[in-house]
């Protein structure tokens, strides 16, 4: 069963990249995430949305 929301650790694996890139790109807003109680947290869904929508430029 796929979790609706990733830890970075499982965005990372999600979409390929490391966890490092993942954090840089979260901390400057370029990708959709959320912090919850000062942790990253990202919806698959929204992350999916935004790799379709890097595609299309």
């Amino acid at each position: 069963m796929e979790k609706d929301i990733l830890t970075i650790e499982e965005a990372a694996e999600f979409l390929r990249l490391g966890k490092r890139s993942v954090y840089k790109l979260a901390k400057a807003g370029k990708i959709p995430a959320k912090m919850v109680l000062n942790k990253w947290r990202f919806e698959r869904e929204a992350l999916r949305e935004w790799v379709r929508q890097g595609q299309k430029k």
